[in-house]
This record gives C-alpha cells, structure tokens and sequence, in this order.
C-alpha cells in the first residue's frame, strides 16, 4: 500500500449497535476458554471501554477494551480480529488506541492476560509475576464483583477461565 492510499480499515469508538457483534466474535474464543463470557448486559455496560475496527465499507472486524483496575493500572480486554482480518495490524491497531486511551486517561501500566504471548510481546508487553498491586490495594480489588478483576487477582473462581494464560505487563 502506498502512503498515499487510505488505510483498509480505521478504528473507533464502540456504540451500543456494536454489542451483538461483538458478543459473536468472541463467542467462539469463549468455547475455546480463550476469552471470559460476558451476558449482554456486561458488553452495555462497558461500551465506552470498547474500540471497533471496521473495514472500507463500515463493517466490523475487530474489537477491543480498556479497563481502568487502579490509578495507573488498566486492563487489556476482549482484543479480538475477525478470522480473515488476522495478520493484517488490526489487532495492533486496535491495541495501540487502548494504549493511546490509557495514556489519555493517566495510566502507567497495561496488563492483559492471553494466550497469545507472541503478539502481545511484538508489542512491547513481558510476561509479569501475579504482584502487580501493593496488597492495600489487592484488598481493595478483591471487593469488586467484576470477572476481570477475579481472573487478574487468580481468585479460585475463575480458574478454570486462567488455566495456562500468560499475565503480561506494559510501562507506558
């Protein structure tokens, strides 16, 4: 692609029409336990957190989320590409406007948990023990009833949604 022609795609904020496609691409990484399930009402009301990536002609092809957990610390969440769009930079795309949108909000640190390690790693993340938070703090977190937060804490509920996925850490 020349540096003149438009990009095949753009990325931008989620609206709640986006919901219902968001919930069927991660569907199937929900079977396979690469991705925690949500209900609906779950995707609603994190909307604003949502980035969508969207083709030349408006359709969706990817989707991701930030997550604010303290105030330096945010969570890389539900980063998914359409099967025919992966290996093309959406999903690095899609990663770096969370990363821009951290910035923008006073983050330092992004974490995700995955099971791509090699793309998170291309992008500048390192796989980071469990004690990302002083324990003042963990006490405080584990108070919350989100998913996300359980899963980053490793509490005993949702083990078998962490089995064998990567915690990794980004400074920005």
């Amino acid at each position: 692609m020349s540096s003149t022609e438009a990009p095949a795609f753009t990325v931008r904020r989620a609206r709640t029409s986006d919901v219902p496609w968001i919930q069927s691409l991660v569907e199937p990484l929900v079977q396979r336990r690469i991705l925690l399930g949500k209900d609906a009402v779950v995707f609603y009301e994190a909307v604003q957190e949502f980035r969508i990536a969207e083709d030349s002609e408006g359709r969706a092809i990817g989707c991701g989320a930030l997550h604010v957990f303290w105030e330096d610390l945010g969570e890389v969440r539900t980063l998914a590409v359409h099967d025919d769009w992966l290996g093309k930079g959406v999903g690095r795309a899609l990663l770096e406007q969370i990363e821009a949108d951290a910035r923008e909000l006073g983050l330092s640190r992004l974490f995700c948990l995955t099971f791509e390690v090699p793309f998170f790693e291309r992008n500048g993340y390192t796989a980071s023990p469990l004690s990302l938070v002083d324990p003042e703090v963990y006490a405080e977190l584990v108070r919350s009833p989100d998913e996300g937060v359980a899963e980053f804490l490793d509490l005993a509920r949702v083990k078998p949604n962490t089995l064998g996925n990567t915690r990794m850490l980004k400074h920005l």
